[in-house]
């Protein structure tokens, strides 16, 4: 019987613009109805989960979707699983973070490479100068909420009160990515996910699989009764540690050929299907035990 089910968000919950549909939602809602712990595992901070998720949730009721979405869920695995967050009473319930001393050393290490730099501390994503900040908020558009723009990073860092949970650096050519890879095997306490764009880097006791497995330890709750979606590199460390791998159309090889089941792409709204599959395998399960008694 699955009680948990993680949900990665791009590429996996939001379509190739960066939507929920009305659909994708309503399956949530009906799987978190049915007695389901729904949790976001997302590579995003917490206050730029998605606004159609965090209405009702994580900013309070303002409007009828937030009435919808009360008790859609509580925790919330972020930053690449840096951080666990139990929203409701607004305590963190695992963290494996960038040391201040760490980051700001690999920040003053890479000035003057030509990337742009981003980080999530405080739950919040700063970027460094206006126009990085502007690029920002256009991207995210209603999801912005913690986007803040910061005029010199390793400085923001070092003088910060909390540890960093993630870094990314953005690059603009092939020679600017080597340069940052040769610098980032300075750092052994760290790792990095790379896109053709950018890299994510965080503590190497960070994944979304560990702060999982954290949050259903502290739940009671055992792999077999975990189900996980997801579409990304950094899924893998959650399909590890459940009972139920559920990977989308669009997902990359390597987490297809370690998937259970492989569902209708982003853009066809898989997360609906796949939650529905998982309702009704509950729902047989449960007659059948009725049946029997």
């Amino acid at each position: 019987m699955i009680k948990l089910l993680a949900v990665d968000m791009d590429g996996t919950c939001l379509d190739g613009r960066s939507r929920i549909t009305d659909n994708t939602i309503k399956a949530l809602r009906e799987a978190a109805q049915a007695g389901i712990t729904i949790v976001p595992a997302t590579g995003r901070n917490l206050f730029c989960l998605p606004h159609r998720i965090g209405e009702g949730t994580l900013y309070g009721v303002r409007s009828a979707e937030g009435r919808k979405n009360r008790g859609l869920f509580r925790y919330v695995i972020s930053s690449n699983g840096a951080r666990v967050t139990d929203i409701q009473e607004k305590k963190t319930l695992f963290q494996a973070m960038i040391p201040k001393e760490t980051a700001a050393a690999l920040l003053e290490r890479c000035r003057g490479q030509r990337l742009i730099t981003a980080s999530h501390i405080n739950n919040r994503y700063l970027l460094q100068g206006r126009p990085a900040a502007l690029a920002g908020r256009l991207v995210y558009g209603k999801d912005a909420k913690g986007i803040y723009c910061v005029r010199d990073m390793a400085r923001t860092v070092n003088k910060s009160a909390f540890q960093t949970e993630e870094l990314q650096f953005y690059f603009f050519t092939h020679q600017s990515r080597q340069r940052l890879e040769n610098t980032l095997g300075l750092f052994p306490g760290l790792t990095a996910a790379y896109t053709s764009v950018y890299a994510e880097v965080y503590s190497r006791q960070a994944s979304k699989g560990r702060a999982l497995e954290a949050l259903a330890k502290r739940l009671g709750i055992t792999r077999e009764e975990i189900a996980c979606i997801g579409d990304g590199e950094n899924d893998l460390s959650m399909f590890a540690v459940s009972g139920l791998k559920i990977a989308m159309g669009n997902a990359f090889e390597g987490l297809k050929q370690q998937a259970d089941y492989v569902t209708s792409s982003n853009n066809r709204e898989g997360v609906a299907k796949a939650v529905r599959r998982i309702l009704d395998a509950e729902r047989f399960v449960s007659c059948f035990r009725c049946a029997e008694e």
